[in-house]
């Protein structure tokens, strides 16, 4: 047995294997489409209307980098409009450039105190 064949049965690989549900379409909870994107928000407005109807909303953003983002509607039933928009825009001015294509998971939870009276 040589030195290489040796070496070869050393070597070891970690693998690391997710499955998950396939989604319609092929982004998240949001996308941030840049300026410059290999894709633009009509072609993206396109491709979500095909795949899922009335599930998303494209929104044309007044950035220098960003040109549009395309937000899962039923996020708005968790967090007003306006400011889920201003907190996207917050965070993902810092992740992108005007090439930018970039998806992203929003996971929104809320806490709820509340006091109530046991004097019956």
């Amino acid at each position: 047995m040589s030195i290489n064949n040796k070496n070869f049965r050393n070597k070891k690989a970690n693998l690391q294997i997710r499955f998950s549900e396939f989604d319609l379409p092929p982004m998240q909870d949001l996308l941030l489409i840049g300026k410059r994107a290999p894709i633009g928000p009509e072609a993206t407005r396109r491709m979500i209307n095909a795949l899922a109807p009335g599930q998303y909303e494209v929104i044309l953003i007044e950035n220098s980098n960003i040109e549009a983002i395309a937000v899962k509607t039923s996020l708005f039933n968790w967090i007003p409009r306006d400011t889920l928009i201003k907190t996207i825009l917050e965070e993902g001015i810092k992740l992108t450039s005007a090439q930018s294509l970039i998806k992203a998971k929003l996971e929104i939870s809320v806490s709820v105190f509340k006091e109530v009276d046991i004097n019956v």
